[in-house]
This record gives C-alpha cells, structure tokens and sequence, in this order.
C-alpha cells in the first residue's frame, strides 16, 4: 500500500462517535453501507446472464437510476448494486429492475433514509447555484469536483447536483478524481493512484513506491522521490489519465542539477516531469522524461522561477493516432507526443503556444496564445484537424513581440479565457475559433469541456479579484457573445482544481435535472 493519503471510511461505529448517523430505515434487500449517502441493494437472481438496476428517488416517481450490473460474474446469484447520488438525511424510494433474456421481474417499492454528512468533514462546499439566462436550460448531469488539501479537513472529491446539492463525496485531497468506465472512480491522492466505488471503499491502490521498483527492474534512469517542495507538486501530481486498454498515465516529478545557468550562477535544482504508464499489476510498461528532449524543452527557457520548471498539468489521449498531448503550464505549452499506444519514441512531435512551432491564425500578437494554461480537452479529432477547449488562465501572459508580460493578476493585460482551438497538422497552424471572458481572473487550476447540448462548460478556479469566491463554475452557450446559463459558485477557501459536468455517478446513465 505504501505510505499515501489516508482514505476516512466511514463506518457506522465512527458515526456514532461523531453523533452523525449512517444510512438507516432500510428495507428487507436494501441495506447501509460504510457511506451514509450510499445505499446497497441486494437483487436475488436465478438467470443467467441477467442484469439488475435500481431507480430511486424523494417519491415513486422516482427519477433517477443506476447502471445495469451483472454483478461479479454472469452467473446465478444476489447482484449487488451500491445506489449512490442521494442527498444527505433525506428518504429515498427505491425499486429494483432484473432483466434476462424471455423475461424480467420488478422488485416492491422499498425506501431508504440517508445519514448525516460527519461533522468532522469540512471538506463539502456550501455551493451557490444561479441561472443567469432562465430561459436557457443546462446541460443534464452532476457537478465532479476536485478539491485539493488545503488542510487536514478541508479536501476531497464532491458530486452536487444542479441545484448545489452535495450528493456524494469521498474524503482526501486529490488532483484529480475521474469516473471510471466500471462505474468506479480513480483519485491521485499525489503518493497513490487509488480506485475506490461507490462507497469510497478502496479497490486498487498503486503507490509510487511500488512504480519506483517497476522503474528500477525495467531499467529506467529515474525514480519518483516523495516530494520535491514545488507547488502542486508531489511523487504523483496533476492528472491520471485512463486509457482505453485500461492503463493508467501519470505525472511524476524528478530534479536534475545544472552549473552556471544564464541569471543563475553555482549549482541550480531544475525539477521537470516524468509521464508514467501504469498496467493493471502496477508494472510501468512506458515512460517519457522532460530531460531527454533538450533540442525543444530548453532548460533555459523559464517562464516561472526555478526550480519549477515545467510544471505538467493534463495529459490527453487522441483516439485516432493514440498519442498524447501535455499541457505544460511553465511552459505555456502544449505539446505532441509520439506515444503510438505505448510503442512510440516519445519524441516530441510538435508544441504549440507563445514561441512553439504551430502558427496562429489569427497573427503575430502573442496575447492571443493561452498563458499558463489548464486542462486541454479534446472536443474532435478528424483526421489532421485538432480541436481542443483550453482553459486559459492568463498568468505572465506576452502582450507584445518584445516579451512583456502583465506581471500581476490585477495588472491591465492580465485575463484569463475560455478558448477553443482548432489546430491543422497539415499546415502546422492553429486557429481560435472561440473564447469567453468571464471577468474574472483564475490564478491556477481550472477545466473546461464540451456539454452535450454544445454549451461549454468551465470552471474559474482560484480567483484573484473576487475575495468571497474561491471558485466560480459557469456553463456558457458557444456563440460569438456567449451567455451564461448556469452558474455555481464556491465560497472561500473551497477551491476546485478541476469542476466539471459528468452525465451520472454511473456509466452510460445520464440524470436530468
């Protein structure tokens, strides 16, 4: 397990000593779990190849439900299903469906009363929902956001609903927590890769320590080390990215000492990032280091102070050719990896940005450029076409073609941007083809991602210019003036590292309003 973030479960006996309860008034099939907004409803099935799901809700309309499960195999047996996605100390109605082939059956309506929230946990955000545009409807689903530790209680992964409503949560700082496509989630706690269900019970932990001696034996020249002091940094950090032959990526952080750098004389730590490609064993089958491509990623070339000098923040997988894109925020940077599906050289096929070797359409002026930039996300890939949404937080941007920057977030010059860009590898150019400016300025973190209706979705993290507001989610419509439809809003100090909108808390399930 190695020395990593430790997850609360929260089990009844730890309720009661926190005078909270767990999940109570529960009916034959249905019972508590360790959560105490999470049920567990137990299916009887004789069929195989059956599947089972439950629908539930405040009343018999019920409204929501679960993914169809077969369970652990698709023989006889209870199937299991956890009911997740319920606001706390609140009865639910709960109905289970099984299905198999000539036949199906529905289960009596059951009902289900959550527990309270521990008091101990302070990780929830009091969130404040507004519809700016009422005539306008969002797009459907829950709100996933990434909170990272900023103390002991104040951490975690937190699902509200549209109207601000926590309805699920599991405790520990992480950047970032992503569903995944087993109806689990997976957390980088920053010194373990964890995979938790429903209940934020853990099912598979990878620690760095364990990715260190898979380095050493497939004879890699690097180790991950605990920490290195950069901010946001850590053994693992930023991102973990699940891959569709079920790997995972991640980030890691390594230091190298040069001499007599330009400004920098005597012996200076330079930290860079390592991408690592985990298999299911926890075994690193492929991995890239910053330090091995000198002829694009200049040691000298520092948009932050040393020793942080890149400062990975997002990978993205393109299905088409199976590279990678790296976000790289010191260096205001995107770049294109040849990573062919684990085959590849790892070279460094192009990076755009300020002083990268994609053109913009749109000129010369550099502020046009994204400037320490977060969380790419891929909207198309046709062929030599690119189009990514980019969340452009705007610090140290190049205003000029002399290099000067803003200098501060409340300096003139100084914004922060949604943005759509499409690039061509063809013609190794990129244009903006969208951008809003919410006004208010994102220091670090942040995402942004295309909703299903076509809205875009963003979330302003860490803001300079608005003391009350930690974090700030809108959903925008896509047009040359964008208005914003919906809007979340999160009270000091609840960061959100990441916010953005998943259809369910289950795979291929989407909840309405």
């Amino acid at each position: 397990m190695g020395s990593r973030t430790a997850f609360f479960l929260f089990g009844c006996i730890l309720a009661i000593l926190a005078s909270i309860g767990c999940g109570s008034g529960s009916q034959g099939p249905v019972i508590s779990t360790s959560h105490p907004l999470v049920a567990q409803y137990d299916i009887p099935n004789s069929h195989m190849g059956a599947t089972a799901w439950v629908e539930f809700g405040p009343d018999t309309n019920y409204g929501r439900q679960t993914w169809a499960s077969s369970g652990s195999n698709s023989g006889v047996g209870t199937i299991s299903i956890l009911v997740a996605g319920m606001k706390q100390q609140t009865t639910y109605h709960m109905r289970a469906h099984l299905d198999w082939s000539g036949g199906s059956w529905v289960d009596q309506d059951r009902t289900f009363t959550t527990g309270a929230i521990p008091a101990s946990t302070q990780l929830l955000p009091s969130a404040t929902v507004t519809r700016p545009t009422p005539s306008l409807s969002p797009a459907p689903g829950v709100e996933l956001l990434s909170i990272p530790a900023q103390t002991a209680e104040i951490a975690g992964n937190v699902a509200l609903d549209l109207q601000g409503n926590v309805i699920w949560y599991c405790p520990g700082g992480s950047e970032p927590i992503k569903p995944l496509p087993n109806g689990d989630f997976i957390i980088n706690t920053g010194t373990d890769l964890v995979e938790v269900d429903l209940a934020c019970n853990t099912v598979r932990d990878v620690s760095y320590t364990q990715v260190d001696l898979s380095l050493q034996s497939n004879g890699y020249d690097f180790t991950i080390p605990s920490t290195l002091g950069v901010p946001g940094g850590g053994s693992f950090h930023h991102e973990v990215l699940v891959l569709p032959n079920g790997n995972w990526l991640t980030f890691g952080e390594i230091a190298k000492s040069f001499t007599d750098l330009p400004g920098s004389p005597g012996t200076t730590q330079v930290v860079g990032d390592v991408i690592v490609d985990i298999d299911p064993s926890g075994n690193v089958v492929w991995a890239w280091n910053s330090f091995d491509h000198p002829d694009v990623l200049d040691v000298n070339r520092h948009l932050a102070p040393y020793p942080d000098w890149t400062h990975s923040n997002a990978l993205v997988y393109l299905p088409e050719d199976g590279n990678l894109l790296v976000s790289m925020r010191h260096q205001s940077w995107i770049l294109k990896l040849d990573y062919n599906n684990g085959s590849g050289t790892g070279n460094i096929l192009w990076h755009m940005g300020y002083q990268g070797d994609i053109a913009l359409d749109q000129g010369t002026d550099p502020s046009l450029w994204f400037s320490f930039q977060h969380f790419p996300s891929l909207i198309s890939q046709n062929g030599a076409l690119i189009t990514l949404a980019v969340w452009d937080n705007g610090d140290n941007r190049v205003l000029d073609t002399n290099g000067t920057t803003c200098g501060t977030p409340t300096t003139a010059g100084c914004y922060s941007r949604a943005t759509i860009f499409q690039i061509d590898e063809t013609t190794m150019s990129a244009n903006l083809l969208w951008y809003d400016l919410p006004n208010l300025f994102s220091v670090w973190g942040g995402s942004i991602n295309q909703l299903e209706n076509g809205n875009l979705e963003f979330d302003v993290n860490g803001i300079a210019n608005s003391p009350n507001i930690a974090s700030e989610i809108q959903e925008v419509t896509p047009s040359p003036n964008p208005q914003v439809v919906w809007k979340m809003d999160l009270p000091t100090p609840y960061t959100a590292y990441r916010g953005y909108r998943i259809p369910s808390l289950y795979p291929g399930v989407t909840w309405q309003q």
